[in-house]
C-alpha cells in the first residue's frame, strides 16, 4: 500500500491529532476536577443556573470532539465543531482581555490557564488557523 501524503492531507492529519489531543486533555482535566470546573463555571460573567448547565456540556462536547475526530467517517464533521467551539472559546477570551467584564474568570485547564489571556488567545487562534486547514484538508 503506497500512501501519498501532500501538504494538505498532512495538515489534515495534523491538525486533527492536535485537536484531539487537546480536547481529550482539557475534557479529562474538567471531568477529573468537575467541581473545582462547575465552581469555576459559576464564577463567570453569566447566570449560575447557566453555569450548571454548562460545566457538563462542555466536557461532553470537547471528549466528544476528540471521538468524532478519531474516526474517518467523522473527522470533518468533527473538524469543523471544533473550529465553531474554539471560536466561541477565542471570542470569549478576546472579551475577557479587551476588559469586558467586570472581574476576570478563568475556568481553563492545565497549562493553559497559567498562560495568561494574550497566550490563551493567540493559542486559540492557531488552533482555529489549524481548524481551517483541517476543515479545508483531506484524508491521504
Amino acid at each position: 500500500m503506497k500512501l501519498n501524503y501532500n501538504y494538505s492531507s498532512w495538515l489534515y492529519l495534523a491538525s486533527s491529532m492536535l485537536f484531539v489531543a487537546l480536547w481529550t486533555f482539557t475534557g479529562i482535566e474538567k471531568l477529573l476536577g468537575f467541581s473545582a470546573f462547575q465552581q469555576a463555571m459559576m464564577n463567570q460573567t453569566i447566570p449560575v443556573v447557566w453555569a450548571k448547565l454548562l460545566a457538563p456540556i462542555i466536557i461532553i462536547a470537547e471528549l466528544g470532539l476528540a471521538l468524532l475526530l478519531v474516526f474517518k467517517t467523522t473527522k470533518r464533521l468533527g473538524m469543523l465543531f471544533s473550529s465553531l467551539l474554539m471560536t466561541v472559546f477565542t471570542t470569549y477570551i478576546g472579551l475577557v482581555w479587551m476588559g469586558a467584564f467586570p472581574r476576570i474568570p478563568c475556568s481553563c485547564a492545565g497549562f493553559i490557564e497559567s498562560m495568561g489571556w494574550e497566550g490563551h488567545f493567540l493559542f486559540n487562534v492557531g488552533f482555529i488557523v489549524l481548524g481551517m486547514f483541517g476543515v479545508m484538508g483531506r484524508e491521504p
